[in-house]
């Protein structure tokens, strides 16, 4: 099992709806990947290490699927749709991760 990781950095006047990314682009994205997303979880930044500071990243999403060959045959095909819909939620560039799930 693998995790892919898109992470938006908490940048100063940051654009980010929270809102839309949950309701509408992360379900078009399982949507437009099938089988090939297994799940995935959307995350809200809220804090960082240490009290009273802002959080490193201010949403991610986690994409769960059975390989990276997995992941490529679900987004590769939709990249461009998926890509071209961050416009309607942030004006960030996300940072993106693939880790293998070694306990989960």
């Amino acid at each position: 099992m693998i995790k892919v990781s898109v992470m938006y950095p908490n940048t100063p006047g940051v654009r980010f709806d929270h809102d839309y990314y949950r309701d509408k682009h992360m379900p078009m994205v399982k949507t437009r990947m099938g089988e090939h997303c297994k799940s995935y979880t959307v995350d809200k930044g809220l804090a960082g290490a240490a009290p009273g500071t802002a959080p490193t990243y201010v949403g991610m999403c986690h994409i769960y699927c059975e390989s990276v060959e997995s992941f490529q045959s679900g987004f590769g095909p939709n990249a461009q749709e998926i890509m071209a819909d961050i416009q309607n939620y942030t004006d960030l560039s996300p940072v993106i991760q693939i880790s293998e799930v070694v306990v989960g």
